[in-house]
């Protein structure tokens, strides 16, 4: 009795597999369906190279708003042989990934081929940099600005240890940056640190790092980050201003005409929430740096809109529109925009 029970037993179990097994072929998915583990090694491995396009989230959030998603998945079609990093805070192991259907673009970014995930740990990542000993030392619960001025550490930091290129989350990317070491300019003799680029170990950021340190005041917006890398460049290069479209350059160093990411200065930041008679074409530009930190009003994409930013995540990040709803919030047309 107890053979044929063990008998039974086997047969129905190679029926369900065989079912699985079966199934599996036809759909194409079952387990290949989950989103992948992906690499196991840590970012040391994956960045090494110095190609890497490296994101920051200094929050605790996990979920990623629809312009953070924007970004990275902009970026991972620009540079599809290169590796996305997308480093936050609030990330535990990487390998856990939040359900489907509580973080979408979450998971629509993990599944993404070039796109890495990574916890960041900050006290980790600052060691063997001038920037280990403040780190260690200060008092993060008085400071002001304190995820903005832990970014800018961050940037610095990463990009000196391993290379690449440094985006804030609110930049979209539309075409590759021909430059290894560059800075981007905001204005004329004003650089932003939303976008650079560098070689590993670059003694411009090591300056920077100095800088940052004996230097510091969180007080004052900028003063860590776009200040720091104007300061420093006016030590590192004695610039004039542009001419025309040309970039300019000094000893190793591309410092890169506004153009380049902002063709719509920060205090026309509205201008992309806006409809157009004739969209530009942006031609000039490897990407553009929507100014986030201005939306204080709150400007969504929306569906429907017919404004710029719905267009540039249309064609630049098609997947995060993808989970863009209609216009459940109304969006603001202050008018029809003009042409450049």
């Amino acid at each position: 009795m107890l053979k044929e029970l063990q008998l039974s037993l086997s047969v129905i179990l190679l029926l369900a597999c065989g079912f699985l097994y079966q199934l599996s072929l036809r759909s194409g998915c079952l387990f290949s369906c989950l989103p992948p583990l992906k690499s196991q090694e840590g970012p040391e491995a994956l960045l090494s190279p110095g190609r890497s396009i490296v994101f920051l989230e200094t929050s605790e959030r996990t979920e990623p708003p629809p312009l953070v998603s924007c970004a990275v998945e902009s970026a991972a079609r620009i540079y599809p042989g290169q590796p996305v990093a997308f480093f936050m805070k609030g990330l535990g192991n990487p390998t856990q990934l939040p359900s489907n259907s509580t973080h979408p673009a979450f998971s629509l970014l993990s599944a993404m081929d070039n796109v890495f995930l990574f916890p960041l740990d900050m006290k980790s990542l600052l060691e063997d940099t001038p920037l280990f000993s403040w780190y260690t030392h200060v008092n993060t619960s008085v400071q002001r600005n304190w995820l903005h001025v832990s970014s800018d550490a961050c940037r610095l930091a990463i990009i000196w240890k391993y290379g690449g290129i440094y985006m804030d989350t609110d930049v979209i990317s539309i075409r590759p940056i021909p430059e290894a070491n560059f800075l981007a300019a905001q204005a004329s003799r004003y650089s932003s640190n939303g976008v650079f680029g560098f070689l590993p170990h670059h003694p411009f950021l090591w300056g920077c790092m100095e800088n940052f340190v004996e230097h510091y005041n969180s007080a004052i917006w900028g003063h860590q980050g776009p200040d720091l890398m104007t300061r420093m460049l006016r030590v590192w290069c004695k610039l004039g201003d542009f001419q025309e479209l040309s970039d300019l350059r000094c000893l190793n160093l591309s410092f890169l005409h506004p153009q380049r990411f902002y063709p719509i200065s920060y205090p026309e930041w509205r201008r992309y929430y806006q409809v157009w008679d004739t969209e530009p074409s942006f031609n000039d530009s490897y990407a553009l740096h929507l100014w986030n930190y201005m939306n204080r009003e709150g400007r969504a994409v929306v569906r429907g809109s017919h404004t710029l930013v719905e267009s540039l995540f249309r064609k630049h990040c098609p997947r995060t529109y993808s989970l863009i709803q209609g216009p459940q919030e109304s969006v603001t047309k202050a008018g029809h925009a003009g042409n450049q």
